[in-house]
């Protein structure tokens, strides 16, 4: 008895990175924000600004030890939901990789989900924290609003940036013949 084996290489497409990529971007976006702007430029913390947000949160003044304490341990919570989400990320991405080996994505299309999704954090992270909710802007002061600005517009490119570089990116069978090393064909 013979059995026939359909080689589905050329018609099938590999599963999208959009998913692992905008779940990496998010966290790793997250990472540079808690990283960059809460701990070596000390510019804010998670609830540095709720002395006059718009939720009611109690104020903790980052400049007294207990306040500095308890926006810590909120910059602890916001680095924990950015490690979960790099986390699923890697499982989803692993996930994709590992079933339908045959077709694969040019690193590029990931590369573009992942400035695509820091991006989105920037975006959602700066209207709901910085204008909506107001716990907190990225650099207090006379020019916060334009810090928030700027954070806003950096948000907005990276997305524009990562959709246009995920789209340039096409998928290819490694072990097509004639495929060079990265899988292209020669």
């Amino acid at each position: 008895m013979a059995t026939t084996v359909r080689d589905t290489r050329s018609d099938t497409p590999p599963a999208s990175l959009r998913l692992p990529g905008i779940l990496l971007g998010v966290g790793l976006g997250g990472f540079v924000d808690g990283i960059l702007l809460h701990q070596l430029l000390q510019w804010h913390h998670m609830l540095t600004s709720t002395d006059h947000d718009r939720i009611g949160v109690k104020y903790y003044d980052p400049k007294s030890v207990s306040g500095l304490e308890m926006n810590t341990v909120w910059d602890g919570v916001f680095h924990t939901v950015c490690w979960l989400a790099v986390l699923s990320g890697l499982a989803v991405l692993y996930a994709r990789v590992t079933t339908g080996r045959r077709r694969v994505w040019a690193s590029r299309v990931l590369w573009g989900w992942i400035l695509a999704g820091w991006g989105l954090f920037n975006l959602v992270e700066g209207l709901l924290d910085h204008q909506i909710l107001g716990i907190h802007h990225v650099r207090g002061g006379s020019y916060q609003v334009w810090w928030d600005v700027a954070f806003l517009v950096l948000g907005a490119l990276l997305v524009a940036g990562g959709l246009l570089l995920q789209r340039g990116g096409r998928s290819f069978d490694p072990a097509a013949p004639g495929a060079d090393r990265a899988g292209r064909l020669a």
